[in-house]
């Protein structure tokens, strides 16, 4: 209980801190703010040099935990789950932005046939539809992008425009798609965080790309739903090495 009321303090600093921030830089003076919350200037100053990261609201409140689709191995009479080396190189990623901005990271697996539970806070899902099927219908909610599969394989695609992102790797190219979105809980109480590539490498491209624009996504969006496409090119002897991942789409808003 004592981590949890932390981590609540924690986060109510940081709101507190933000939305002083943000009256400043509509105009309102730091005396005028003393006044109005019968602070002293000195006070507001103070709160205005806290240390905390306002991003990190980004990725949650507390313990992050990052469910990974996982795949039986083959050839074994006792087969366990595992996880693709580029869908833990994600995690190791996000962990990594995680205790950046001040909060803990953890793992498990989502053996097959992939039910993974979705009703929880402080949640990040990795890998498609292809792993896990629920996610798939959850991501009905995203009123533009949608995985698909038919005869030549998985694919991602906006359902408005009707364009389709095919992976390159299929072609035998060094590049893949991923995605990266926020999508509401099935209880209606929260939301998410999703990221997947039609292959591995567009997972890890996707949390590449969290990891380098996350500020600015939250600068942006806050905690609302969003989705985009990022495409992303890998050295394919280095499976764990993102060469370079662009946005390849708007950044779609779902709401307001």
């Amino acid at each position: 209980m004592i981590d949890e009321f932390q981590d609540a303090i924690n986060e109510l600093s940081t709101v507190r801190r933000e939305a002083l921030e943000e009256l400043i830089a509509a105009g309102s003076s730091r005396s005028q703010l003393a006044e109005l919350l019968n602070m002293s200037r000195a006070r507001i100053t103070q709160v205005l040099a806290g240390t905390g990261h306002p991003e990190r609201a980004f990725l949650g409140s507390g313990r992050i935990t990052v469910a990974i689709g996982g795949k039986q191995e083959i050839g074994r009479s006792d087969p366990g789950d595992v996880l693709s080396v580029e869908s833990f190189a994600a995690f190791e990623l996000l962990a990594e932005l995680a205790r950046s901005v001040g909060l803990d990271a953890q793992y498990e697996v989502v053996p097959p046939p992939g039910h993974v539970h979705l009703n929880r806070p402080n949640l990040i899902v990795l890998t498609s539809p292809r792993l896990l099927p629920f996610v798939g219908q959850v991501m009905e909610a995203d009123p533009r992008l949608r995985f698909r599969t038919d005869d030549r394989g998985w694919y991602l695609v906006d359902v408005e425009s009707g364009d389709e992102f095919r992976s390159p790797r299929d072609s035998g190219k060094n590049a893949d798609y991923g995605y990266v979105g926020r999508l509401p809980r099935p209880d209606g109480k929260g939301t998410f965080l999703y990221l997947a590539g039609v292959h591995a490498q567009g997972t890890l491209g996707a949390a590449h790309y969290l990891a380098d624009q996350m500020i600015t996504l939250y600068h942006d969006l806050k905690v609302r739903r969003f989705s985009l496409l990022v495409k992303c090119e890998f050295d394919p002897r280095k499976p764990r090495q993102i060469k370079s991942v662009e946005a390849v789409t708007p950044v779609y808003r779902h709401e307001g």
